[in-house]
């Protein structure tokens, strides 16, 4: 672990315009640099890098951050990882605090894991230069439309049809059976002697994303080998399939840049697309596609192209995956190619520009596509017509945005000429029973459809989903958090005649707006923005001054509190207020006018949220719970009235 006296060294001698200038060409305008985004393509430079600040900002993608995040946003470090490399950057010794016994067992281990994975994956690429190798792999490679280029690359290889070859070579190197055997590179005969795992196949490595070698896809090229075509490393320490997909390592830089992943299926499809110059594509390691594969390409892009073949598996194989996507927040695409071409034979059969202007052509978004698809099954037959439409309305269940889902919902709606609360209801079940389902409690009985509409099928409070975005309140608590982090030090110098004055002395920013929200027991309905608000205020509390504070968030491993804190610590507010701020004569001023008033407008939004919520309970409700919540109808539209008129939008 690397202690915080040292981190705080890293992050103060690291240079901002340095770090970045090792992997983008910077150009100097006025006290900053520019250049065209490395996230993004561009031909206008819309990236710029702050040296007095110590952030980068792009204005065309939105990324930011500190050095730290550049690296891991860049380089896809670890957090860690990028904290090494600026540490070796500036000479900067790290001493670890004292490990334990156990610990420092564990990290050799896992360490000599990773020594054996590497010294298998250099056997196989020197086994593929010999003989046997050259005769048989390297020939196969070939066939398929590899150059040597693509296979040194990708670091593909040979087995040996020896039983024995790789254990030999690992003996002779002074690799021990415990190590060989948990790396998943060897099996064990029941009287406790090893013979290879892989044998006379050709071997495909797979990479973390740092791009460490962790395990292996081999593939027979015998009918009558007896055994499996493809066989893969086993689940271990080392090897978690669900964490790693085939080619990410070599795509993400594209992925990152292009915003989109295209995802295939095999190796090879992989490959071929690759070597035609399409760069954003990873598969699932040979195996199905997992969650946690999903949530790992979710770190490099929101946006994915499912690309199958276009036969039966690879529909299915399609429509498998669309849930696990959706669930995750991504929009997905689908690409099927013609019968009988898979993205490996269809790369290697057309050029460049041709995939790509098909691609264009046959991208489907998932809803269109599995109407469509689905349709042709249902035809002529109401009662398959009828599950369909549950089934895609159980896949629209599957998307955590609710204005995605009403937009999606409201397609359904049209291309089926059902009617939309007939939809919506279907869709509020299914989040209802999985969410219940999530937390054991049983299903419970579904609400009737509102005459409205289902716009706001929203669970009961234990059913909450804390993550969904509170879009009536985020404008107002993203204006107080920008405060916050702009300003959240500097002193508020009310006026005596002030209502807001303390003779006990003068509050900062930042204490004047927790207390507001203190006093009303009231916290930021935005999951995100309220974990950044909570990030702040524990760095505040330690007595950092507000330019430590920023940078610590910048540089911290919550990459989303970082993203946030880059956005709304750059003034961005101070440009819609102009024309006001230039009739104040000081910041001090132009605080004390504007961050009170922020606060009203964001009691005012709660006001209108709390309306919704009582109209909402209102339709339901019987006769007797009717008067109560009229009642408090009335409260709030009264107290929303006299903040109305604080705020000088009433009289």
């Amino acid at each position: 672990m690397i202690p915080n006296e040292t981190v705080n060294q890293i992050t103060e001698a690291a240079r901002i315009e340095e770090v970045v200038g090792d992997f983008v060409t910077l150009k100097r305008r006025g006290s900053g640099y520019v250049a065209c985004c490395p996230f993004h393509n561009e031909k206008t430079p819309s990236f710029h890098v702050s040296p007095t600040r110590g952030i980068y900002k792009c204005f065309g993608c939105g990324k930011a951050g500190s050095a730290v995040g550049f690296l891991m946003e860049y380089e896809h470090l670890s957090y860690v990882e990028a904290l090494r490399y600026l540490a070796k950057k500036y000479h900067i010794e790290i001493q670890e605090t004292e490990e334990t016994a156990e610990e420092i067992a564990k990290r050799q281990r896992s360490e000599s894991l990773h020594l054996a994975a590497e010294f298998a994956q250099k056997f196989f690429v020197d086994s593929l230069q010999q003989e046997e190798g050259r005769a048989i792999g390297l020939s196969y490679f070939h066939s398929r439309g590899l150059d040597d280029a693509t296979i040194v690359k990708y670091g593909l290889g040979w087995s040996p049809r020896s039983r024995h070859a790789l254990l030999d070579a690992a003996h002779a190197e002074g690799y021990k059976d415990e190590y060989l055997f948990d790396a998943g590179l060897c099996l064990k005969r029941d009287d406790g002697t090893l013979y290879d795992r892989f044998w006379d196949r050709v071997m495909f490595p797979f990479h973390t994303v740092s791009g460490r070698v962790v395990g292996f896809g081999g593939r027979t090229l015998k009918k009558d080998h007896g055994g499996m075509k493809y066989v893969n490393s086993p689940e271990s320490e080392l090897y978690v399939k669900n964490q790693i997909l085939y080619g990410l390592y070599f795509a993400k830089n594209e992925i990152s840049k292009t915003g989109k992943c295209y995802l295939v299926e095999g190796y090879l499809d992989v490959l071929s697309m690759h070597q035609l110059g399409i760069t954003n594509v990873v598969a699932s390691s040979g195996t199905s596609l997992t969650d946690g594969q999903v949530h790992l390409l979710r770190r490099f892009t929101e946006n994915v192209t499912i690309m199958y073949d276009g036969d039966s598996a690879g529909i299915h194989a399609a429509l498998r995956g669309i849930n696990m996507i959706l669930r995750e927040g991504m929009n997905v695409k689908i690409v099927l190619l013609p019968d009988g071409e898979d993205p490996d034979s269809y790369a290697q059969h057309h050029t460049l520009e041709e995939v790509k202007d098909y691609i264009a052509e046959h991208e489907q978004d998932f809803i269109s596509f599995k109407c469509d698809l689905l349709l042709e099954d249902a035809a002529g037959d109401p009662l398959k017509k009828a599950e369909l439409i549950n089934d895609i309305a159980d896949t629209i269940a599957e998307i955590p945005d609710p204005i995605k889902r009403s937009v999606y919902a409201d397609v359904v709606s049209v291309k089926f000429r059902v009617d939309q609360d007939l939809i919506f209801a279907r869709i509020g079940r299914t989040r209802r029973a999985r969410q219940n389902e999530k937390q054991g409690l049983r299903p419970g009985p579904a609400p009737a459809p509102s005459e409205e509409g289902p716009r706001e099928e929203t669970p009961q409070p234990q059913q909450a989903e804390i993550r969904d975005e509170n879009s009536i309140l985020a404008p107002c608590e993203k204006e107080l958090l920008s405060f916050i982090l702009s300003y959240g030090r500097h002193h508020l110098a009310f006026e005596t005649d002030s209502e807001f004055y303390s003779p006990e002395g003068s509050q900062t920013v930042a204490e004047f707006i927790d207390d507001a929200l203190a006093s009303d027991q009231t916290e930021f309905a935005n999951a995100d923005l309220r974990e950044t608000y909570e990030a702040y205020f524990d760095l505040y509390d330690r007595e950092m001054d507000q330019d430590t504070i920023i940078m610590h968030l910048l540089s911290g491993e919550n990459r989303r509190v970082a993203d946030i804190v880059a956005e709304l610590s750059q003034e961005h507010y101070l440009l819609t207020v102009d024309n006001f701020r230039k009739a104040l004569a000081t910041r001090e001023s132009w605080l004390v006018a504007y961050v009170p008033r922020a606060i009203l407008a964001y009691q005012d939004r709660r006001m209108d949220a709390k309306l919704v919520e009582l109209k909402r309970k209102l339709k339901g409700a019987e006769p007797n719970d009717q008067v109560r919540i009229l009642d408090e109808i009335g409260k709030v539209n009264t107290l929303k009235r006299k903040i109305k008129i604080k705020l000088g939008r009433e009289k």
